[in-house]
């Protein structure tokens, strides 16, 4: 997004685990050479905010030791408030202009200082709603955590050559895997523990983007202050319950509701998209992260928004380096992969 480089690490900082993807390109495919996945350090990552950088530097010098790479370049995504994404009308002008349009425009829409982001924007052109005018898609970071999360690439050894936004890095492991479904308009979902990144891609190109303040957490939260116990405890009754470990049977119960909480908010976010999008009607939803393991949440999900959920397999049209990554290995990595292999990949110069 706002700088380039080849042959990248692809780095997803999240709330609860740092991963990180290498992938390799030929005119046979793509492979995923390595693939390192740890727990993100305790308190490092605070309401969304990063709290301690030097623990997350310290990490990434870990895995990328791990790696045993000889890459030097990472592409990491921002998420969460520090981004913004909206898709905005303009008056019909030539593409040439727009460059020179659009930081006017971005005031009106961006709750921050212009002079404190980073603008970038999209000419849509599988999608415009007036032959007299042009639908874009802007994208604003702030200043503060693009240089923040540069300095923590750096402070661990490696290079920060991509910064990119999670919810289109996303959408680019999908293109990579189904290709652009020319006449689909299909959303995209990666539920992990703060925040779940929903994108609509359509013809191939990203027409809405937007991060959702649910995840794995919201259930921890919501069994912590129910059953008034500790972040900690909470979170172990939850994995028990979720994997068929005894558990009371309160956290099922606080669980069920919990979806209903989240099924509102993906609802919301849903409607949203097809009220400012009429003649658009969204065909199939894929959903990943490590959240959407939560016991029963993708059938609540589709009983509740009548839609049809498939899961998003980020290997699904990758080779895979099979004396490095064992069977069993990309099984468990599979639901957390998909926003890092979407960075590793930007090596082919997607926009």
């Amino acid at each position: 997004m706002f700088f380039q480089s080849k042959k990248l690490i692809g780095l997803d900082i999240g709330t609860a685990n740092i991963k990180m993807a290498e992938v390799d390109f030929s005119r046979k495919g793509s492979t995923l050479v390595n693939f390192a996945i740890m727990p993100t350090p305790p308190r490092a990552i605070n309401g969304g905010e990063i709290a301690d950088p030097s623990a997350i530097s310290e990490a990434l010098k870990q895995m990328v030791a791990g790696l045993k790479t000889k890459r030097k370049a990472i592409a990491v995504g921002l998420w969460g408030t520090s981004v913004i994404s909206k898709r905005i009308t303009i008056p019909m002008m030539d593409e040439k202009l727009v460059g020179g349009q659009i930081r006017w425009e971005a005031e009106q829409y961006i709750p921050f200082d212009i002079n404190e982001v980073n603008i970038d924007f999209k000419i849509l052109k599988s999608f415009q709603s007036s032959p007299e005018t042009l639908d874009i898609l802007l994208v604003a970071a702030r200043q503060d955590i693009a240089f923040l999360y540069q300095d923590i690439v750096q402070s661990s050894g490696m290079n920060c050559s991509v910064i990119d936004v999670s919810g289109f890095s996303l959408a680019n492991c999908f293109l990579n895997n189904w290709g652009s479904q020319k006449g689909q308009t299909v959303a995209l979902m990666n539920i992990g523990a703060a925040i779940t990144n929903f994108v609509v891609v359509e013809n191939g190109e990203v027409i809405f983007c937007r991060d959702i303040p649910v995840g794995g957490l919201t259930y921890t939260s919501e069994i912590s202050k129910a059953m008034g116990i500790s972040i900690e405890e909470a979170e172990a009754m939850k994995i028990s319950a979720c994997t068929g470990q005894a558990a009371p049977e309160e956290v099922a119960k606080i669980l069920q509701t919990t979806h209903e909480l989240i099924s509102e908010e993906v609802q919301s976010s849903l409607d949203f998209f097809v009220n400012t999008t009429p003649g658009l009607p969204v065909q199939q939803c894929l959903v990943t992260g490590g959240a959407s393991r939560t016991t029963g949440l993708i059938n609540h999900l589709a009983q509740s928004t009548k839609m049809g959920f498939q899961i998003f397999d980020p290997f699904r049209n990758i080779k895979l380096n099979e004396r490095q990554l064992t069977a069993d290995y990309v099984s468990e990595i599979r639901d957390f992969a998909a926003v890092a292999m979407g960075l590793g990949m930007r090596a082919q110069g997607d926009a």
